[in-house]
């Protein structure tokens, strides 16, 4: 096997569409300098999310607009330039506007196909078992963003009411680094627990917020695990902002897996994919300013 002195790291997505016949379609490119068919990617710029970079990538080669939804295997191969490994993070993304594009020395054509039947194009395996993933998940109904509010200082050093304890300087960068993220997932509804440091943790967000008490810290976590579920069944994107004692169990409640384990920093979370009331698809979000 080759030595691998260095990784490229890139991103992309398995981007659908229904036609109008209701088939589920997806979007290859062609580029010319390789003639080959591939799935959207390209690698990330400097400090870039990996998240961020994939949409970005796929608006650039395909001229569709995507919101991310459930992540998908990465792959990883050899280059060709000797000692150089590229590693891909794949999400499926939901299209929701597309343009013709214009062909230029990087992507002569970009085209929708359809799904079941992308693997009869694609020139290459791992490509094709990315698009094997993507048609092995049940189609998302609902998103959900559950995060974490913010670091907001040491409670013993605040004199107000806990409710009342703000978010501190480190917080507020994180807030506005998550939100960056979460905008990504072009969110229809925002819903908040109780205290001031979690509506400040979606106020970079731009867009009104709801407050629950259900989302509370010492909230029961079933009647939280129905609020969710029923939030996730309007369909869209919600993003909750809960706290760090409820999160944990409300996730395995709401995955029915108890071997994973769902603690998560301030200022980050998780997005759930859900086909109607089941979640088939999890995965961390955190800004880089927590890694």
């Amino acid at each position: 096997m080759a030595e691998v002195n260095s990784v490229v790291r890139a991103a992309g997505g398995v981007v659908w569409r229904r036609s109008a016949d209701g088939v589920a379609e997806i979007v290859l490119v062609h580029r010319p300098r390789y003639n080959d068919w591939s799935l959207p990617k390209g690698k990330l710029d400097p400090g870039e999310h990996e998240l961020t970079a994939a949409v970005r990538e796929v608006f650039e080669e395909t001229s569709v607009e995507a919101v991310p939804q459930v992540r998908l295997p990465s792959v990883r191969y050899l280059t060709g330039e000797p000692g150089v490994e590229k590693s891909v993070d794949f999400w499926s993304m939901r299209a929701t506007a597309w343009a013709p594009r214009a062909a230029d020395h990087e992507i002569e054509e970009a085209r929708w196909v359809p799904a079941t039947g992308a693997h009869t194009m694609l020139s290459y395996a791992h490509d094709r078992g990315v698009v094997r993933a993507f048609l092995d998940v049940p189609p998302v109904t609902g998103v959900v963003a559950l995060v974490r509010h913010a670091k907001a200082g040491k409670r013993k050093e605040w004199t107000g009411p806990d409710t009342e304890r703000p978010l501190e300087a480190a917080g507020e960068r994180d807030a506005r680094g998550l939100s960056g993220l979460l905008a990504l997932l072009r969110p229809d509804r925002v819903v908040s627990a109780t205290p001031l440091r979690c509506r400040q943790t979606m106020e970079p967000l731009g867009l009104p917020v709801a407050v629950d008490p259900a989302f509370d810290e010492l909230a029961p976590v079933d009647p939280a695990a129905e609020a969710l579920s029923e939030l996730a069944l309007q369909g869209g994107t919600t993003v909750i902002c809960s706290q760090g004692k409820l999160m944990p169990p409300l996730l395995t409640a709401l995955t029915k897996r108890a071997d994973v384990n769902f603690h998560t920093r301030k200022g980050a979370g998780w997005v759930l994919c859900f086909a109607g009331g089941r979640v088939v698809g999890r995965d961390r979000l955190a800004p880089l300013t927590l890694r």
